[in-house]
């Protein structure tokens, strides 16, 4: 009987100095688990340094190992994307990690236990790491915001790592949006799901690539990309402004009519209705924008990403 096939997924930018060491820890966990076959996928995302190369060198010397390079930085969300389509079709379960070893390897054999238990994804979720302050509280409200605006029950603190069963990874090659949010899409399609909690320890070398910059962009299209919820927000603000407005309005000219003398000058009047009226208009375009910028990406019909170069493929 063939041994089951599983796939470790690794998005890797600018992770020379992580690659041996992540091979190395990965290799001392999956060649004790003799029951399996293993490959070992890298995507390199448009790295700047020596990545590429070292992908290489061990693609030539272990034939477990692959590799995909992309033509430049894409993002992770699409790298992910593309070691799933790589994927080849014997393949029973896919492994995503990160290179930087603060998805520990030593948690792979729960993983698997989990999964031959009958889950279909079993997520991972951090028990405890050193984040920033605004860190912290940006993804504690960014989670908060996904529960509480889309269809979707994001957990707090869940990484991109996780197992996900070929049935799971077939639907996910099915998607076509352009703007991703991988964990999102994942929990979107349900299936039967655990956890398996872990702390992650330093990085390994180096510093995070992924900034708040990308942070930020990344909680703003997971919002719009899962939930309807800003746009109805806008609409609900334009009803309070407009009924505040309103009262407001009747409020200066009956005390008005009843005072003995001029109260407000036609000019406070324009200046209360234009200045809420105003407001409401802004929010509205700036959403509205957001949202037609995702029809944009999606009906330009680009591709996700283009592949430069492969390795350990036949």
């Amino acid at each position: 009987m063939p041994l089951k096939k599983i796939t470790i997924i690794v998005p890797a930018y600018n992770e020379s100095k992580n690659i041996i060491p992540f091979y190395k820890a990965v290799c001392s966990i999956t060649d004790e688990l003799t029951n399996y076959q293993w490959d070992l996928l890298f995507v390199n995302d448009g790295s700047t340094d020596n990545t590429w190369i070292k992908i290489k060198e061990l693609a030539d010397k272990d034939h477990k190992v692959k590799g995909v390079n992309l033509s430049r930085n894409f993002g992770k969300e699409i790298a992910l994307t593309a070691g799933a389509e790589a994927i080849i079709e014997d393949t029973e379960a896919v492994i995503l990690m990160d290179a930087d070893l603060q998805h520990p390897p030593s948690l792979i054999p729960e993983l698997i236990q989990q999964w031959e238990s009958g889950y279909q994804i079993v997520a991972t979720q951090r028990t405890a790491i050193e984040y920033s302050w605004l860190r912290e509280l940006g993804s504690r409200a960014f989670y908060y915001l996904m529960r509480l605006m889309s269809d979707i029950n994001l957990e707090a603190k869940t990484t991109d790592y996780r197992l996900l069963d070929k049935k799971v990874l077939n639907v996910l090659k099915t998607f076509e949006e352009k703007t991703r949010f991988f964990r999102g899409l994942i929990d979107w399609m349900g299936f039967r799901k655990t956890y398996v909690n872990f702390s992650a320890p330093e990085r390994n070398n180096g510093d995070s690539t992924f900034k708040l910059r990308d942070l930020s962009k990344l909680a703003i299209n997971s919002l719009t990309s899962f939930s309807l919820m800003p746009l109805r927000i806008t609409g609900y603000l334009g009803i309070f402004v407009l009924t505040s407005t309103s009262l407001l309005m009747i409020y200066m000219l009956i005390t008005q009519f009843f005072a003995e003398q001029l109260l407000y000058t036609p000019l406070a009047y324009f200046v209360v209705f234009n200045t809420f009226l105003f407001g409401v208009v802004l929010a509205a375009i700036g959403m509205l924008a957001l949202y037609i910028g995702h029809i944009h990406t999606e009906v330009i019909r680009r591709p996700l990403y283009i592949i430069q170069e492969q390795v350990g493929f036949d």
